[in-house]
């Protein structure tokens, strides 16, 4: 194995902060993009790192970057209009891949597409390795753990601590106006369904907040997709926002009539001109910002009579900063490991619980509170 890690997308915010980390561990990736004059200023910012031209729409440019087992870090979305050319470039290179993505949809369509592919030529991907969603995951799996046998229903709830407002980057922005119209994807009666997002909104209890409970509404979450195959006896998996938790159920109204506006290819048209200014200015919160919120995530798991059997609450740094080191610490997993599996894997699948579990203690993500019920 080659062992170069080739990051794409490093000029932009999210990619910024994963090259800040891949730095930090002593790790010089290859940078690549389009715009050649960013690239040789960023390389140069950071003692002369090697960078190419490369078009996340033109995967022959991506491909010809890669040798098998090179490492490929794309932060470059939308992933579901510009993502699939360059996961393909990885699986054709029997590369190792690892994205930002937190389209669940995106992530459907790789399992579907290239997971067999990947088990013929070698190739590891790694999707969704960020706050998206790797906390959610982690949680879900520790409450699992605990409840053993008898736990049914998984309720995984995303929060945070401190005032997360102006400290949103243009790409959540971006993610949180199509939410408006995508549907969440959630696993019930041991299938996946559709249903329309923020149609439904659940308490969590939250140690450490204003409130002993925090509402959140339903989101899509790919702990739907890879936590009832880690735990087969889960019948129910669900994912929830809980980021502006006063705002839950008004959202949740706010979700039904735009959801109902979408129908039409005009109401959508009407609906995105609406809500254009919410995208805001390209970029993110600075690290000044980023300090000034954490991350929270609680999963419950309750029996079939309902009653809570475990509960779990994670803690970790702001979702941007602990995006960045996640991807880091998993591109060195997926560059130093010989033993990860081929396919498209979750991270429990590449890692195991244990293992997860310490890569992402030494990230500063860790229980503040495990109980059963």
């Amino acid at each position: 194995m080659s062992g170069r890690i080739v990051l794409l997308g490093a000029t932009g915010y999210t990619g910024g902060l994963v090259l800040g980390a891949l730095f930090r561990r002593g790790l010089r990736p290859v940078l690549a993009g389009r715009n050649t004059d960013a690239l040789a200023g960023l390389a140069e910012e950071h003692g002369g790192l090697e960078f190419a031209a490369a078009d996340a729409t033109d995967p022959a440019s991506v491909r010809r970057l890669l040798d098998p087992g090179d490492v490929l870090i794309t932060t470059a979305g939308p992933f579901e209009r510009v993502g699939l050319p360059v996961a393909e470039a990885a699986v054709r290179a029997g590369a190792r891949y690892i994205d930002t993505t937190g389209e669940v949809g995106f992530v459907r369509t790789l399992q579907e597409r290239f997971h067999r592919q990947a088990q013929d030529t070698g190739a590891v991907l790694l999707p969704a390795f960020g706050y998206d969603y790797v906390p959610g995951i982690l949680a879900g799996a520790m409450a699992a753990q605990q409840a053993g046998d008898a736990g049914r229903k998984l309720d995984v709830g995303y929060f945070t601590a401190g005032a997360l407002n102006p400290g949103l980057s243009q790409g959540t922005r971006a993610t949180m106006r199509d939410g408006l119209f995508l549907p969440a994807v959630r696993f019930a009666n041991g299938r996946l369904v559709e249903e329309r997002a923020a149609a439904e909104v659940h308490d969590f209890p939250v140690s450490g907040a204003r409130r002993s409970r925090k509402a959140g509404f339903l989101v899509p979450g790919t702990e739907v997709l890879f936590l009832p195959k880690a735990f087969p006896q889960l019948d129910a998996v669900s994912v929830y926002n809980g980021w502006f938790a006063d705002l839950s159920r008004a959202i949740s109204l706010m979700s039904a009539a735009s959801h109902t506006m979408a129908r039409s290819a005009r109401g959508r048209r009407l609906l995105e001109r609406l809500t254009a200014p919410m995208l805001g200015k390209p970029g993110g919160p600075d690290s000044s910002q980023r300090a000034k919120t954490r991350t929270q995530v609680v999963a419950t798991v309750t029996g079939t009579d309902g009653n809570l059997l475990a509960a779990v609450q994670l803690t970790g740094p702001n979702v941007y900063t602990l995006t960045g080191e996640l991807i880091a610490w998993g591109a060195e997993q997926l560059r130093d490991r010989q033993d990860l599996t081929p396919g498209v894997a979750g991270p429990l699948d590449a890692f195991g619980l244990d293992g997860l579990t310490r890569g992402c203690a030494a990230l500063g993500l860790v229980p503040v509170e495990s109980r059963r019920g």
